[in-house]
């Protein structure tokens, strides 16, 4: 491993533009489940009662009820050594964009500020209908709260199963220049987003994965850490800095 990380050191100390994509793996050592995981919510809840856009005009108390005790459980955890040691890459970095799958606000608390949430975030909220945002709110978001311009009903600000993810093309477009691309913690299941790995290879990105478990991408990557992010992260840290000095 410590070779591994060596040489990713020395990558990242050439380049310029530098891009992350993570996902639920990210956050699961801060006690944030999974999804697709033995323990994840998925195993726990059926997506279409609670994660969709019918889910929402069938039953929009229960949906709510959901989301404000994910934004409890959310708000109860803590950073973990991997966001921190995304930061630090942050500075480091000229060029650094975090496009993450995430929704639980973790990189935010940590003081990151190129983030591009693919998915949305537990703590925003938008109107049902015209799409207006509404103030960003940290706790629970009492029901019913209504938009302030239509009327309508607010929502949780993600992106639900059956939408659309619209910030899919300016996370490939972010691919361009980009000399090193890291995917941490994701399962390359959920598409749009697992593509972009492929997307960063196609444009001659040095590709590296960050994982406690190989996964479908794994064997077309230029690179595999295997192991967990809080422990793998801060070592490449530590070497980049050595190699600065």
């Amino acid at each position: 491993m410590e070779e591994k990380i060596t040489e990713l050191a020395r990558r990242i100390g050439q380049a310029k533009k530098i891009v992350v994509l993570s996902g639920a793996g990210l956050s699961a050592e801060s006690g944030i489940p999974t999804f697709r995981g033995a323990d994840g919510l998925w195993q726990k809840y059926n997506i279409f009662e609670i994660a969709t856009p019918e889910a929402f005009e069938r039953d929009p108390e229960m949906v709510w009820g959901f989301y404000n005790q994910r934004r409890t459980d959310a708000l109860a955890c803590e950073p973990n050594p991997a966001h921190y040691a995304l930061r630090e890459l942050e500075e480091l970095v000229p060029d650094f964009l975090h496009i993450t799958q995430n929704v639980d606000n973790l990189a935010q608390r940590v003081g990151m500020k190129n983030i591009l949430e693919l998915h949305g975030n537990l703590f925003a909220t938008r109107c049902s209908q015209c799409d207006s945002p509404h103030p960003h709110l940290d706790g629970i978001v009492p029901f019913p709260t209504h938009c302030q311009r239509c009327g309508a009903l607010v929502r949780p600000g993600v992106v639900w199963f059956g939408e659309s993810v619209n910030k899919i093309g300016e996370a490939a477009h972010a691919l361009r220049a980009c000399q090193v691309f890291l995917v941490i913690g994701t399962s390359a299941q959920v598409q749009p987003a697992a593509s972009l790995a492929l997307l960063a290879k196609q444009q001659n990105a040095y590709v590296a994965e960050f994982n406690v478990e190989e996964t479908d991408l794994s064997d077309t990557l230029d690179l595999l850490v295997l192991g967990p992010a809080g422990e793998t992260l801060p070592r490449l840290i530590d070497r980049l800095k050595q190699h600065a000095r």
